[in-house]
């Protein structure tokens, strides 16, 4: 990789940069019980990355709905704009946009969500929408992914040959779009364990954090202190009842029975951090990971 020559990079959005799916878990289950029904997880895994308008339809369909498809999106669209403002950047996110932005490489957002939709996600992540000099949605495009066609008209509308785009994707819908349109792609899997990232994209992370911009000809990270990295915090609550040293980990036990670590986000697996407690009491905040 260390040949390769990018000159523009283009983001999927949910679940690549912001944690969407954790934002509105629960919705599908709590719509779905006003009519006696619960979700398939196998059949909801199936849709992840596919345009709203297709999976509204499938939904409708798997689930006897007693509504057509944009009856079903006019029900539940509000419950999920509710919740967006509550999503987060993945780790390594916004210091990864904000120095490619910083250095002047050309940003683009390609998502299979409608392009209002896209734009009222990011009006909640500060600075954001700055940082992309393109914002393209599923209904600006024929074809939505697996289609490559958004990541072809996203490299136009950007002025770089595909060939000179790298594609951040987390979806394999996603991956495949961008594979079948000749840019490069870098997976961050929303679901571990999936050997067809490994088969089609040139290279799978388990998060942004590993993200290395000099592999592909992109501007080096500047904030490295010897091998510690700084990434933004990670919040989470609970009354702490022990802290020990365990082979190297900083392991910390709650009292309040919530488990309250399980909301670090998926993609954060496989990173070791450094712990620090702050004021409030029972919170803590991650303030780096150890290389």
């Amino acid at each position: 990789m260390a040949s390769l020559k990018i000159s523009a990079v283009i983001f999927d959005l949910d679940g690549t940069l912001l944690d969407t799916e954790r934002a509105t878990r629960g919705i599908m289950a709590e719509f779905l019980a006003r009519y006696g029904k619960e979700p398939d997880a196998e059949k909801e895994e199936k849709r992840l990355g596919k345009m709203h308008k297709e999976s509204a339809a499938d939904i409708v369909v798997d689930y006897d709905l007693p509504f057509t498809a944009d009856e079903y999106s006019a029900a539940i669209m509000p419950m999920y704009q509710q919740r967006w403002p509550q999503a987060k950047a993945l780790p390594g996110v916004s210091r990864l946009v904000n120095h490619l932005h910083r250095h002047g490489v050309p940003l683009a957002l390609a998502s299979n969500s409608m392009k209002q939709h896209i734009e009222l996600k990011i009006s909640h992540q500060h600075g954001w929408k700055e940082c992309f000099s393109v914002i393209l949605g599923g209904n600006e495009v024929k074809n939505g992914k697996p289609a490559p066609d958004i990541f072809l008209e996203a490299s136009k509308r950007l002025g770089v040959d595909i060939s000179e785009c790298l594609v951040i994707e987390d979806s394999l819908v996603g991956v495949r779009a961008a594979k079948a349109s000749g840019a490069k792609v870098v997976a961050v899997p929303s679901l571990q364990c999936q050997e067809e990232y490994q088969e089609l994209a040139n290279c799978v992370l388990n998060s942004l954090i590993e993200f290395r911009p000099e592999l592909w000809g992109l501007p080096s990270f500047e904030d490295w202190v010897q091998s510690a990295l700084p990434i933004d915090p990670l919040y989470m609550s609970g009354m702490i009842s022990k802290a020990f040293q365990q082979d190297g980990f900083t392991v910390i036990n709650t009292i309040s029975g919530s488990d309250s670590y399980l909301s670090i986000p998926d993609q954060v697996s496989g990173v070791f951090f450094g712990w620090e407690k702050i004021e409030t009491i029972g919170t803590f905040k991650v303030v780096m990971s150890i290389g």
